[in-house]
């Protein structure tokens, strides 16, 4: 069996980074965010990156460290708040987006990794969203052809992982790694702990090993956007 395990989020990322390509990076905001592998892409400058994810992190965490470097030159997003830099280089016209409805951005990602290169939906018909698609009428109903989206890489972020990169994820950091694990070239976990084959329950894997290609034990520092705290009682 291959071995996946790799000793840091650098050598996990070796050989496959080059300028121009297309990254996937698991989160939503800023829950389930593969931070070791960010921090690593940084580090290795890679450039004109067009970034597929629901946000850009915030203005000095997360996929927003890429932004701040210049690194990033197209988000496929769904959100783009909680970030000013974003905001600035959009409105200046130095980062091209293309923006999605959260669940049209789901399912092109997922149709992405089960091999579907378009599919139609109504969410977005009349709109900005719609404009140049194609427009089809299924039962008196008009709708808008999406394409699936995939990536030369993907980045996710898992609670554990085994030796063959089976993966679980904790709670709502599950999010959009699990799909964007099956919709890149190579998927490479950033994960909280390794264990043994064996270990994880079959029946509770969330990502089977097949779809990941390299596995590192990050560290994480888990920040939160906003905190928000009710009155203490008097």
């Amino acid at each position: 069996m291959a071995n996946k395990i790799y000793q840091s989020a650098a050598e996990a990322l070796d050989g496959l980074l080059f300028d121009g390509m297309t990254i996937m990076a698991g989160g939503f905001g800023l829950c389930g965010i593969p931070e070791s592998l960010i921090l690593a892409i940084r580090e290795h400058g890679t450039k004109d990156l067009t970034v597929i994810s629901n946000n850009c992190g915030v203005d000095d965490f997360g996929l927003g460290l890429l932004l701040q470097t210049r690194q990033i030159s197209k988000m496929i997003s769904s959100y783009v708040g909680e970030n000013k830099e974003f905001e600035r280089q959009f409105l200046n016209d130095e980062l091209e987006l293309e923006f999605n409805p959260q669940g049209t951005l789901a399912e092109r990602i997922r149709a992405g990794g089960a091999g579907i290169p378009g599919f139609y939906t109504k969410t977005g018909v009349g709109t900005l969203v719609a404009e140049g698609k194609e427009h089809k009428d299924f039962e008196g109903e008009t709708y808008i052809l999406e394409t699936g989206l995939k990536a030369d890489l993907s980045i996710i972020k898992a609670w554990k992982a085994d030796e063959q990169g089976n993966l679980v994820y904790r709670m709502t950091a599950r999010n959009f790694n699990p799909m964007m694990a099956m919709a890149g070239k190579t998927t490479i976990a950033d994960v909280e702990e390794i264990v043994p084959l064996g270990d994880l329950d079959s029946n509770a894997i969330h990502t089977p090993g097949i779809f990941v290609q390299r596995v590192v034990k990050g560290t994480f520092e888990k920040r939160i956007e906003q905190r928000t705290n009710r009155p203490r009682a008097a």
